[in-house]
């Protein structure tokens, strides 16, 4: 089971997403916060697996506790939940030790898969802003870590080709639940593919992923 602590201003989010994740039956909603002091003093008495927090909060923002947690309590994993797509908001609060970030319009599906793999140590960036940042960046950038030819070509035949099906899909932006949908199997495989990907190509989230796959010419 995964502890789940929701810290966001608006009840009106928090209640969302508790309805959305109860009838989950890995991830449970363990307490609620409107910002970021209410957090740290409820983990006098819970200590969770994740919390999911957004950026604009009054008294204690986003940026001021993901970087408290992670000097505090760096086993707790940060997922950011926000309705903000710009690069240095995203870029600021993964340097301040989140492990990932999803934007407020993603789906249930979406949701779900990010908190299971931050739980389970990867970072995780929603599809749709990591395509945002690899535009932004464009081709130029090179792959972050000299990769040798030898070592390259066998991460490339370690993919499967159902690996190659899904890693397409997820350039082209389509979330677990809709790349499930497109090949006719379940959201859970999907996600082991995604996990499968990150550790065969050595990156740390699928906007690296995507990079990667798109310098070495994995896919168009």
């Amino acid at each position: 089971m995964i502890n789940v602590i929701l810290t966001d201003d608006h009840k009106i989010i928090r209640d969302g997403i508790k309805a959305l994740l109860h009838n989950e039956s890995t991830i449970s909603v363990v307490g609620e916060a409107s910002n970021g002091n209410e957090l740290i003093q409820m983990l006098d008495d819970i200590v969770p697996d994740v919390v999911l927090m957004d950026i604009n909060m009054p008294e204690l923002d986003g940026f001021e506790t993901t970087k408290y947690l992670q000097q505090h309590f760096p086993e707790i994993k940060v997922l950011v939940l926000s309705m903000l797509d710009h690069e240095n908001y995203v870029n600021r609060v993964i340097e301040l030790g989140a492990s990932g970030y999803i934007l407020k319009n993603s789906g249930k599906e979406e949701l779900c898969a990010a908190i299971r793999l931050v739980a389970s140590g990867s970072l995780y960036i929603s599809s749709s802003v990591a395509i945002q940042l690899l535009k932004k960046v464009g081709h130029q950038t090179s792959y972050s870590g000299p990769v040798q030819t030898d070592s390259k070509d066998k991460k490339l035949k370690d993919i499967s080709k159902r690996e190659l099906e899904v890693l397409q899909l997820i350039g082209e932006g389509f979330t677990n639940a809709e790349i499930a949908e497109k090949l006719f199997t379940s959201k859970r495989t999907i996600e082991t593919h995604r996990q499968n990907l990150l550790e065969k190509t050595q990156t740390k989230n699928t906007a690296t992923l995507i990079k990667y796959a798109l310098q070495n010419n994995i896919i168009s």
